[in-house]
């Protein structure tokens, strides 16, 4: 990974771990100066993330399947060097 953001995406992916965290707390959690969250972005362009909606509970941010094998592929072999 050449890219300070994908460093981050890999950041994002093990924050938000393997339960659903509410979209309000992603938001306070990565929010940045800029106009835009390039790694909030970027992770969803890859489809890293999902959205949904819960009855009771609003919003909620999952780490999507594919997400969690990206994350598993890079964080294992990051932890081998």
């Amino acid at each position: 990974m050449a890219d300070a953001v994908d460093v981050l995406v890999l950041d994002l992916l093990e924050w938000v771990g393997p339960k659903s965290r509410s979209y309000a707390e992603v938001m306070e959690a990565w929010r940045t100066s800029c106009p835009h969250l390039p790694v909030w972005e970027r992770a969803n362009e890859l489809g890293f993330l999902e959205r949904q909606y819960v009855p009771g509970e609003g919003a909620l941010v999952a780490v999507s399947s594919c997400g969690q094998q990206y994350l598993q592929e890079h964080r294992s072999s990051d932890a081998d060097r």
